[in-house]
């Protein structure tokens, strides 16, 4: 069986002069991960390895992530970031199989439209929202469209 938490970075500030890959947390985006991560520990959803896009957001938010939950250094890749969900989907079946719980750290509406792939399940995913879909498969090569079941979902308004 195989776990997939997927997560929209949190909040980040609307324009830098920089361009969008290097848009940085807003305050309140700040302190949004590390409250989700509490959430996720208490829910008992604490993955084995984190993956995310490169982008200065979700670079903040997944370490923040790591940090609270005390996993080794994240792992980033250039495929998620502006990434279709066809594209996140095939970085998700390249996950190391001798995981069986991985959190990809992303971007809408990749992250949102790769739920709807996966589960059929259509849900509002605001920044740091986190979603956990259970697969019945024994490795990440299987996982397609609505293989997958939802057993977690969290927004910023829960915590």
């Amino acid at each position: 069986m195989k776990k997939l938490l997927l997560i929209r970075h949190a909040e980040a500030v609307g324009y830098t002069p920089n361009g969008d890959f290097h848009r940085p947390l807003s305050t309140k985006g700040e302190q949004q991960p590390a409250a989700l991560a509490q959430n996720l520990q208490q829910s008992g959803f604490v993955p084995q390895h984190l993956v995310s896009s490169p982008a200065l957001r979700t670079q903040t938010t997944v370490q923040i992530i790591a940090n609270s939950l005390h996993l080794s250094t994240p792992e980033y890749n250039e495929a998620i970031y502006e990434a279709s969900e066809e594209t996140l989907l095939q970085v998700v079946n390249h996950f190391n199989p001798q995981l069986d719980f991985v959190g990809l750290i992303g971007h809408n509406p990749g992250i949102s439209y790769l739920l709807y792939n996966l589960t059929g399940e259509i849900r509002d995913i605001p920044p740091c929202t986190a979603v956990v879909i259970n697969f019945e498969v024994d490795d990440w090569e299987s996982i397609s469209p609505n293989t997958g079941t939802l057993i977690y979902y969290n927004s910023p308004d829960s915590f």
